[in-house]
């Protein structure tokens, strides 16, 4: 499993430790990946993703998975990401069609 946002493809960073010194050593910056079920209401299930703290604060700002899903890129979205926004998608266009 990488470990990277599924919703805003937040990823590992590298960078230096510097010493007192000014001695470097690399080392990794890791996002704060937090396993979370959110709820779809177009689709009425829940949804299991790992996604960093800072996603799970944005979803709640933009008034849920599905809010979220609609505004985001699909560039930044993962696979199954990028399947649920389409899913939400066709079910929102077939509740506005009836």
């Amino acid at each position: 499993m990488s470990r990277a946002c599924e919703l805003t493809a937040k990823a590992v960073l590298y960078g230096n430790n510097v010493s007192h010194a000014n001695n470097k050593t690399r080392r990794r910056f890791l996002p704060n990946l937090v396993n979370v079920t959110l709820i779809s209401e177009a689709l009425n299930q829940n949804v299991r993703l790992r996604i960093s703290a800072n996603a799970l604060r944005s979803v709640e700002h933009r008034g849920g998975l599905d809010a979220f899903l609609m505004k985001a890129d699909n560039t930044e979205l993962s696979q199954r990401a990028r399947l649920l926004k389409k899913q939400i998608t066709k079910k929102l266009a077939e509740q506005q069609a009836a």
